[in-house]
C-alpha cells in the first residue's frame, strides 16, 4: 500500500537531507575541481594540479567553497525530483490509460523521471549558479575578468546577482540545466530500474526486495550514466553561470559552439593544439567526475534506502 502524500513528502524531504549531506562531505572537492577546470582550463594541468593549486592558495576551505549552496542544491534537487518522478508517472499513467495498480515498464520509468527533472531544474538552478561562482570565484580574479578582493560568501554572491540582475538573475543557465537534466535524467533512471531488473531477475525476487546493496549498487550505474551522456552539456552551463558574473554571457548554443571553435570537442584537436590546455570536453577531470557522479546518486540512494523507500 503506498503510503499518504503527506508521508511520502516528509520522506522524500528526508531522503534528500540525508542523501545531499553525505554527498557534498565525499563529493564537494571533486565538483570544485570539476568547475574551475570546466571554466578556465588553461590554469590546469589536471585534476591533480587543480586539486593541490586549490589546497595550497586556500587549504581544505578552498576545497569545500560552495559546500552551502551545495548542501541545499541537493536536498532541494532529491525532494522535488522525485516528489515530481510519483506524480509524472501518474500522468504517464493516465496519458496512456494505464490502471495505477499496473507497474511501469523500465522504459516509461525513465520517460517519467525525464519528465520530472524539469521540475527540479526549478529549484536547482539558483543554487548551482552561487555554487559554481563561489568555485571559480579565485580564478575570475586571477584572469582579471572581476577586480580582486572581492568577497566570497554565500550572501556576497546573492547580493551582487540581485543587485545587478534582480531575482532573475538566478536563473541564468536555466535552459542549459534543463537541456543537461532532461536527457541526463532518462539514462539516470532508465539505467537505474534496467539494474533494478536484472538484479531481480538473478536473485529471482521482486524489485522492491533486491536489498540495499544491489539498490546502492544501481543507483551509483545510473549516476555514471548520466555523467557520461551530460558533461559536455554541464561544462557549458558551467561557463554561463560563472562568466556570466563579469557581464552578460551568451546563450547555450553560442557557448558550446563558442567551446568547439577554439578548444576543440574532445581534446583531440591540431597538431597546433598539442602540448595546450585540453579542452573542456575531454578535460582529465572527466574520469573524477564519473567518480563524484557516482558518489552523488549512490549516497542519494542510500539515504533513501535507509529509509525504507
Amino acid at each position: 500500500m503506498a503510503p499518504h502524500p503527506v508521508v511520502q513528502a516528509i520522506i522524500d524531504l528526508s531522503a534528500g537531507a540525508i542523501g545531499g549531506t553525505a554527498c557534498v562531505f565525499s563529493g564537494q572537492p571533486f565538483d570544485t575541481a570539476k568547475v574551475k577546470m570546466q571554466t578556465f582550463p588553461s590554469m590546469y594541468r589536471g585534476f591533480l594540479h587543480c586539486f593541490m593549486a586549490t589546497y595550497r592558495q586556500m587549504g581544505l576551505r578552498g576545497l569545500y567553497q560552495g559546500a552551502t549552496p551545495a548542501l541545499i542544491a541537493n536536498i532541494a534537487e532529491n525532494a522535488v525530483l522525485f516528489m515530481s518522478y510519483g506524480f509524472c508517472q501518474d500522468v504517464l499513467r493516465r496519458i496512456t490509460g494505464m490502471d495505477r495498480a499496473v507497474e511501469l515498464s523500465d522504459l516509461q520509468k525513465a520517460c517519467s523521471g525525464s519528465l520530472a527533472s524539469i521540475f527540479s531544474s526549478l529549484a536547482l538552478c539558483p543554487t548551482e549558479l552561487v555554487k559554481c561562482r563561489l568555485q571559480a570565484m579565485h580564478e575570475m580574479e586571477a584572469s582579471g575578468k572581476i577586480p580582486a578582493g572581492q568577497k566570497s560568501s554565500v550572501w556576497s554572491v546573492v547580493r551582487t546577482v540581485l543587485r545587478k540582475d534582480g531575482p532573475l538573475g538566478f536563473y541564468q543557465g536555466l535552459t542549459t540545466t534543463i537541456v543537461r537534466e532532461v536527457p541526463g535524467y532518462f539514462c539516470f533512471f532508465g539505467a537505474y530500474e534496467l539494474c533494478r531488473t536484472t538484479f531481480a531477475q538473478h536473485l529471482n525476487t521482486e524489485k522492491d526486495g533486491i536489498g540495499v546493496v544491489p539498490l546502492m549498487f544501481s543507483g551509483g550505474f545510473g549516476g555514471a550514466c548520466l555523467w557520461l551522456v551530460v558533461y559536455p552539456i554541464d561544462c557549458v552551463k558551467s561557463r554561463i553561470q560563472v562568466h556570466s558574473l563579469a557581464g552578460r554571457q551568451q546563450g547555450f548554443i553560442k557557448t558550446l559552439m563558442g567551446i568547439i571553435r577554439t578548444e576543440g570537442g574532445l581534446g583531440w584537436g591540431e597538431d597546433r593544439r598539442r602540448g595546450s590546455v585540453k579542452a573542456s570536453f575531454g578535460s582529465t577531470s572527466v574520469p573524477w567526475d564519473f567518480t563524484w557522479g557516482f558518489l552523488r546518486t549512490y549516497v542519494m540512494i542510500f539515504g533513501r534506502a535507509g529509509l525504507g523507500l
